[in-house]
């Protein structure tokens, strides 16, 4: 065990680690609370929001922000990763992107991650649908809609799973189910991401004291410029942006003013999803090239205004609030 210990210590100070490399990362430290910060504007059509999170590194815990980042291919949504306890050590579950949201140990990590699958939004017909409630999403031309999300989960800043002062969170059946569906890893952006934060030590918890200067971005690897966000204060974990009034512009068009399906409400993909209309296939191409070098070619055209359901932004938007 010593052996293998200082092999593990050696390793950790003459590599960088990654959460995503499919090493095992276990620590005898719990992570720390999960910073307080506003979620910055969606870049673009086709972009899903990866939350923040704790990795761990040479010298300690470090934060690598959340940012928006295009899926390797359309349909897929992010299941966060989360630390958890298990034989006397906080162990790292690295997140994936799978056709549902699958377990993330209970953690709130807000912005429609609230613990147990997703409220952020939903893919149908090759196009992702914005929840404007749980997302900061002034962008036009991408569809949206307004879905209240009840959180009924003791809300907190605890970033682990078990253990002394963890979260109490199993997963559900059909979690367990979904766990086991063909994963992609994160892509090489989230990689090259979580990267370069561990080699900024203002990133490191010991320096930042759990209050990153940069707690979230717009884009992978945006550490400096106008579209960082900070950590600061709060008397909630998370300053989300059902928070703030939602613009409603007036338009001829319709909205989306059907009840949310099942899956859609957990993050996975309509009930029944049109294949004949170009809907999600696993081995479709990611978002469409649009000219800015982004990974997988960055967001996808804005697509057929006159598709179903919720209209693009700037056309029809009388919303609808539902309570899960």
């Amino acid at each position: 065990m010593r052996i293998v210990r200082f092999v593990w210590l050696a390793l950790l100070i003459i590599i960088p680690v990654s959460s995503f490399a499919g090493v095992l990362i276990s620590v005898n430290i719990a992570p720390p609370a999960l910073p307080v910060y506003e979620q910055p504007p969606c870049p673009g059509d086709g972009y899903i929001w990866t939350p923040g999170y704790w990795a761990y590194g040479p010298e300690g815990y470090y934060w690598v922000p959340g940012t928006w980042v295009t899926p390797p291919t359309v349909g897929l949504l992010w299941t966060p990763g989360y630390w958890g306890w298990g034989d006397g050590v906080y162990v790292w579950h690295a997140g994936y992107w799978g056709p549902h949201v699958g377990f993330y140990g209970g953690v709130n990590y807000g912005f429609g991650y609230i613990g147990t699958g997703y409220e952020g939004g939903y893919w149908r017909d090759r196009h992702f649908y914005y929840n404007r409630t749980v997302n900061n999403v002034t962008i036009t031309n991408v569809r949206i809609y307004n879905k209240t999300v009840i959180n009924n989960v003791t809300v907190n800043r605890v970033s682990y799973n078990g253990g002394r002062g963890g979260l109490d969170a199993r997963p559900t059946r059909e979690q367990e189910m979904w766990g086991h569906e063909h994963h992609y890893e994160a892509t090489g952006l989230q990689r090259n991401h979580e990267r370069d934060a561990g080699h900024n030590r203002g990133f490191l918890a010991s320096e930042n004291q759990g209050r990153p200067t940069v707690a979230a971005t717009s884009r992978p690897g945006e550490f400096h410029g106008p579209r960082v966000v900070p950590a600061h204060d709060g008397r909630s974990p998370f300053s989300r942006p059902e928070a703030r009034p939602i613009p409603r512009p007036e338009s001829r068009g319709r909205s989306d003013d059907r009840p949310m399906q099942r899956e859609e409400m957990h993050g996975g993909r309509p009930s029944q999803p049109d294949y004949g209309r170009g809907g999600y296939r696993p081995e479709n191409n990611g978002p469409h090239d649009n000219g800015h070098g982004h990974e997988n070619g960055g967001p996808h055209g804005n697509g057929n205004p006159h598709a179903n359901g919720p209209q693009h932004e700037g056309h029809a938007d009388h919303g609808h609030d539902e309570h899960r």
